[in-house]
């Protein structure tokens, strides 16, 4: 959980400093969304497989810990770029550090946990994504607050650098020390179907996959257009808060920043805990269950924030859609580990989040400045960008999700995993 906090804090500081890039490298609302979302796919697409497939079959801590070593060097190598280039080549080292750490994570924390607490063990592991959000909102906004963005600031051996681009290089520090406290955790004997093979081959692998395509995919598509949805609001929200209500970094920090902390925490933990709750009821479908009912309340919620009229309107149904997006995480995530053998958790998990990232990280923020740059041609109509892409992608993610609930049901059924068959 600690792990995935600093990955969020050093993704989700570029979203606060939005405002001072743009106006320092001249570039456009696209171009940033190219920095947050491009750049972390590039590794997805070239490395991410390979890794998990190591993962499957090698120590899992040490991939962990090698992860994010990585990705902290290169947060505080952010700090030193002088060129959209070369921020843009600091952010694929972010995006390839962090992304050796979920697969692994994932199959760790299936061998620590039996099924009826591990959709809970999941939402404390997402918790992270809240707390690190939060964290690099208001760390950021702390810092922002002493050295403005766009100040000039005398770094020993480094010379003169941007307030915004010290905010990257101090980011960057702890998770080296982190790095080194992960070879404290100890490695589990691998639990569950599969766990006695060495390894399995691509074909096994794939076979697997084929009989349960709807499950993988309704799961893999339907968290993958709901990121979209929060992976693009959680970019420009804080733009959209500066160009709506000319709220500074600062005040984003101050304001924003707690709201991410309480509600999508509290909305992690309480989504896993509800979904443990139903699978100990005895719902085959428990983990997807829970997922659904965030995945509707998120509709309303993602299409309507950006429409409020006043700044505090806004952020309360920011404060819900953060808790209801927590709150989807920990069934999701349990029940693709439940359909998984052992061998080939880490490789679903890569391929899960080759999805989410191509469709979401990358879509998400590209989707919403691509209408304020050529739909809408204002950036100050961000807002209305923002709430026409929710309101596609956002029904769509329901609809997706609740096509591979069926097949789910059916096989947690076939292995056990529960005896309610009420259908949704």
């Amino acid at each position: 959980m600690l792990a995935n906090t600093l990955a969020f804090v050093d993704r989700q500081a570029l979203a606060l400093l939005v405002e001072p890039i743009k106006q320092d490298l001249k570039i456009s609302d696209t171009a940033i969304s190219l920095l947050y979302g491009l750049s972390f796919t590039l590794f997805y697409v070239a490395v991410g497989l390979p890794v998990a497939r190591i993962a499957d079959r090698s120590s899992r801590r040490n991939i962990i810990a090698g992860s994010i070593f990585v990705w902290s060097i290169c947060t505080s190598l952010c700090g030193v770029a002088r060129s959209f280039g070369g921020l843009f080549l600091a952010r694929v080292g972010v995006g390839a550090g962090e992304g050796g750490l979920t697969p692994a994570a994932y199959s760790l924390l299936a061998d620590y946990f039996p099924k009826k607490k591990l959709a809970a063990a999941m939402g404390v592991y997402q918790m992270g994504l809240y707390i690190g959000g939060a964290s690099a909102l208001v760390i950021g906004g702390l810092i922002s607050s002493i050295i403005p963005p766009s100040s000039i600031v005398t770094v020993l051996v480094l010379g003169s650098l941007k307030g915004w681009e010290v905010v990257f290089l101090l980011l960057g520090l702890p998770g080296i020390i982190l790095s080194l406290l992960c070879f404290t955790i100890r490695e589990p004997a691998r639990q569950g179907a599969g766990a006695a093979q060495a390894s399995v081959s691509l074909g096994e692998f794939f076979g697997h996959v084929g009989t349960r395509w709807r499950s993988y995919v309704g799961i893999a598509l339907g968290f993958a257009l709901m990121i979209l949805c929060g992976n693009g609001t959680t970019v420009w929200i804080p733009a959209f808060f500066a160009r709506a209500f000319g709220w500074s970094t600062a005040e984003v920090g101050q304001y924003y920043g707690p709201v991410v902390f309480v509600c999508g925490t509290s909305g992690a933990l309480a989504g896993g805990f509800f979904a443990s709750w139903l699978r100990r009821r005895g719902y085959a479908d428990a983990n997807l269950r829970a997922a659904l009912i965030g995945f509707s309340i998120l509709v309303p919620l993602s299409v309507g924030f950006p429409l409020m009229p006043t700044a505090g309107l806004a952020l309360t149904m920011i404060a819900l859609m953060n808790f209801f997006a927590g709150f989807n995480f920990g069934g999701g995530l349990a029940a693709l580990q439940e359909l998984t053998p052992n061998r080939m958790r880490a490789l679903v998990s890569a391929m899960y989040m080759l999805t989410i990232n191509l469709i979401g990280a990358a879509l998400g923020p590209m989707a919403i400045a691509l209408c304020t740059d050529y739909v809408f041609a204002d950036p100050q109509r961000l807002p209305q960008a923002i709430s026409l892409v929710c309101a596609i992608a956002s029904p769509l993610s329901v609809l997706v999700l609740w096509t591979g609930l069926r097949d789910y049901r059916q096989r947690m059924t076939e292995i056990g995993g529960g005896g309610v068959e009420t259908a949704l």
